[in-house]
């Protein structure tokens, strides 16, 4: 039986995907909301969150990467009616994930202070910096192990119970961050930054606790590592570099944007965090569309149904702009409010204001390249998704990252860099799309 692509089995998918998705960006946005408050230190603490988080993206992004080729891998073959023949495969993928996870963690812990070094933080945004990440980055694993079984459940084209995860972790760290960053007079004694960290890293435990408990309660894939490996492995690892890859090039333009930011002062960093937060967040938002894209695309390619194919893409990307429109006018309207619910400083909500705009009336383009990634994620184009990043990446952004340097464009060129970015992006996968499905199509 072929999948139907109407409104609403898109937006069964789509809504809790969307949920779930906007749920990672609020913990950060939580993080820095609440930091950059704090009564003692608050520019500086929110500095630190800003760095510290644009590092540890960058170290989830790379290797969660195994989220959407397990989903990919099981959508395919749930669509050719030969799910039974792919069950053990995610067991062995996870322990992969998190054996990487575990190395990655014990290598960076050494070499802390070289690392936010690295990234211009000095002084007492440096010191933070490094008691912020020693605490944070043992929530490096879990979340992983989160991201892979999110996937597990996308491939089975579930997208609630991601849902109910990620609402839970994020109530629960905005409840800890509340508990810990101001403390309870009599009973608990703020803890300022260091509380938003072990916060995160409460929520991400229980998170990975509920991940394990649904699949094992809801599911028949175990997590029991059996031998031998299985056949599609080998293609699960090669999809996973090419996004590995894909992900180095990504956070190459986020790390270096955080870098130049840093470079330029304080006020510019607190701006760019409370700036790259809301873009995160627009992203993962608009993302549900995508999700549903991923999930979709695979089991369509798997019953060869590319009429449908071509007609989900239309749709996704559709609803995804309608939803992009939707944030557009409502940043518009707040624009002010927006930037105050981040930060008590007149110097950085000056700043931010300045460039706030950019990344509004960016919101479409983005719009398509996130979707579209979804659906070439669902299909298993990790080779062509890893190409368009590195040419986006190193022929657009870095030129025009140091172009706007030279210019001395400020945080202004670092966000005019972003919006190049998007726009190569986007439009590589639209040709793409349109060059590979449209002669397949059987009314053309």
């Amino acid at each position: 039986m072929k999948t139907t692509v109407n409104f609403k089995n898109i937006n069964n998918l789509a809504i809790p995907a969307t949920i779930a998705g906007i749920a990672e960006p609020l913990l950060s946005i939580t993080d820095t909301a609440i930091v950059g408050n704090i009564p003692v230190d608050g520019l500086e603490s929110l500095a630190a969150a800003g760095i510290v988080g644009s590092f540890l993206s960058m170290l989830i992004w790379v290797l969660g990467q195994t989220r959407s080729a397990i989903s990919a891998i099981i959508s395919q073959y749930l669509g050719a009616g030969k799910l039974e023949e792919v069950k053990t495969l995610p067991a062995q993928a996870i322990f992969l994930n998190i054996a990487l996870s575990i190395l990655i963690l014990l290598s960076t812990v050494f070499i802390i202070r070289e690392i936010f070094e690295l990234l211009n933080a000095t002084g007492k945004i440096l010191e933070y910096c490094i008691s912020y990440y020693s605490i944070r980055v043992w929530g490096f694993p879990l979340t992983l192990f989160v991201f892979a079984v999110m996937g597990i459940f996308r491939g089975l084209q579930n997208t609630y119970w991601p849902m109910v995860i990620a609402i839970t972790g994020a109530v629960l760290n905005v409840l800890f961050d509340l508990i810990l960053v101001y403390g309870i007079e009599g009973f608990i004694e703020p803890l300022y930054l260091d509380g938003a960290a072990y916060a995160s890293l409460i929520s991400q435990a229980i998170m990975a606790i509920m991940a394990f408990w649904l699949l094992w309660k809801k599911t028949d894939i175990s997590l029991v590592l059996t031998f031998p490996l299985h056949p599609e492995l080998g293609r699960l690892v090669v999809m996973s570099l090419n996004l590995f890859v894909r992900a180095l090039a990504l956070n190459t333009a986020l790390i270096l944007a955080v870098r130049e930011a840093t470079a330029l002062g304080e006020k510019y960093i607190g701006a760019h965090t409370i700036a790259i937060n809301l873009w995160l967040f627009s992203a993962f938002f608009i993302d549900g569309y995508g999700a549903a894209g991923n999930i979709m695309g695979g089991r369509l390619l798997g019953e060869k149904n590319y009429d449908g194919l071509w007609l989900l893409a239309k749709k996704i990307v559709t609803y995804g702009l309608y939803v992009s429109l939707v944030l557009m006018l409502t940043s518009f309207i707040f624009y002010k409010p927006i930037g105050a619910l981040f930060s008590n400083e007149d110097v950085v909500l000056e700043t931010f204001y300045g460039i706030f705009f950019i990344i509004i009336i960016g919101l479409p383009m983005n719009t398509i390249a996130f979707v579209l990634d979804g659906v070439f994620k669902g299909l298993g184009e990790m080779k062509y998704l890893r190409n368009t990043l590195l040419a986006a990446t190193f022929l657009g952004f870095v030129p025009t990252l140091f172009l706007g340097k030279y210019l001395h464009w400020g945080l202004t060129g670092i966000w005019v860099a972003f919006t190049i970015w998007m726009l190569i992006r986007g439009g590589a996968l639209v040709w793409k799309f349109r060059r590979k499905f449209r002669p397949l199509l059987q009314n053309t």
